[in-house]
């Protein structure tokens, strides 16, 4: 098993890969944008995955070279942020060696060959798993002992302080963790993690992501104008994250909060705070093997995230609107079954769907003829986060 992969991690570095291993991509079931708001989320791994081959070196080096792209150099000796990294994947991997070491971990160099079936711009978080997969290596190599919520912590600094990206910690820890995962963010270091029991292949429905070809490139500030305007609805009441914040008292004094935030900063609160309970909702039809009322909620989620967050449609853009487009489209065909919501940051990759069984292969069909062969994926769960393979 893994044999091609070996073989090419002997064609880039010229001698025998040691040990392999995977981490996988995710998918936001419930909670678009709460993560960072201290809020609930609902998400799961799925089997799509970055693979790597690795063997150790004794100089101090990390070499990644990803399969298709330019070889990545780090040295160990030197972890400390470079500005003209951010953006790169240098600045992640240098991030993840910081923040293994500053965690107790012994940093070791090695050269990893990665392979990907996580679709880049798919929104099934391929930063994520990538930095989930350099986390988990360099915890196994270094003996670490980490936790998968502390490598999927250790991701987000990463992201966070050395690629400058902010994002909140969902995307991590469902790929670290594995399996069907609710999330409660409220202890900012001590967020706490439940597995949810239930079964996706029994629900008559296929889990799909539907690509709306657009691109994530140059989208760093429509993402962090989120938590920037959602900060200053927070920062009238004192606050630091929206779940602070009484809900009462917001709409008590929702026309002064407008009048200092802006009505999109108020928007995007009133979606923050209906999305947290919708979160809750669908955990429990979940437990109680409601996948109807999962649907209903699903639907109302996507709608939510269109009209209130905003982030369907990125702010100017009066002819470059594939997501919005896309998310029309799969609404229209599903001829009111099933599901679709936005999921992730938004504004562009993937929106996701769930598609009855009875109607996936038309639904496929129409897809690709509106959009392209290819930009549907049936996705299933994984119950395996960040792994070595044995």
């Amino acid at each position: 098993m893994y044999e091609d992969l070996k073989e090419s991690f002997y064609q880039a570095f010229q001698r025998k890969a040691e040990r392999v291993f995977s981490a996988p991509g995710r998918t936001e079931l419930s909670g678009n944008h709460t993560d960072h708001q201290l809020g609930h989320v609902l998400a799961a791994a799925v089997d799509r995955d970055i693979t790597a081959a690795v063997a150790m070196r004794e100089d101090g080096i990390v070499r990644v070279v990803s399969e298709g792209f330019a070889p990545c150099e780090v040295d160990i000796s030197d972890l400390s942020i470079r500005e003209e990294e951010k953006g790169t994947t240098a600045a992640l991997i240098r991030g993840v060696l910081f923040r293994c070491q500053e965690s107790g971990v012994s940093l070791n160099g090695f050269d990893a060959y990665l392979v990907s079936n996580v679709l880049p711009g798919g929104g099934l978080s391929s930063s994520a798993a990538f930095e989930v997969l350099i986390g988990t290596i360099v915890n196994a190599l270094g003996e670490g002992g980490l936790s998968p919520l502390r490598i999927a912590q250790i991701g987000q600094y990463a992201e966070n302080v050395y690629f400058g990206k902010p994002c909140g910690l969902m995307d991590q820890a469902a790929s670290s963790i594995g399996g069907i995962i609710t999330i409660d963010f409220q202890d900012r270091e001590n967020p706490q993690v439940e597995r949810v029991d239930f079964d996706f292949s029994s629900c008559g429905h296929a889990l799909c992501i539907v690509d709306s070809g657009a691109s994530h490139e140059g989208l760093t500030n429509a993402y962090a104008s989120i938590p920037e305007e959602l900060h200053r609805v927070c920062d009238f009441f004192g606050k630091e994250a929206l779940r602070e914040v009484d809900e009462d008292a917001f709409y008590r004094e929702i026309d002064n909060v407008r009048k200092k935030s802006g009505d999109r900063a108020v928007l995007r609160a009133i979606h923050i705070f209906e999305e947290n309970k919708r979160v809750l909702r669908q955990i429990d039809a979940l437990r109680r093997k409601d996948f109807t009322a999962f649907l209903t909620l699903a639907t109302a989620s996507g709608r939510s995230s269109y009209m209130y967050l905003q982030n369907a449609i990125l702010e100017g853009a009066s002819d470059q609107q594939a997501f919005a487009f896309t998310y029309a489209l799969t609404e229209h065909l599903l001829q009111g079954r099933g599901a679709v919501r936005v999921q992730g940051g938004g504004f562009a990759g993937a929106i996701q769907a769930f598609v009855p069984l009875d109607m996936l292969e038309e639904f496929r069909l129409r897809v690709e003829e509106a959009l392209g062969k290819g930009r549907l994926t049936v996705l299933r769960i994984r119950n395996e986060g960040g792994i070595e393979c044995r």
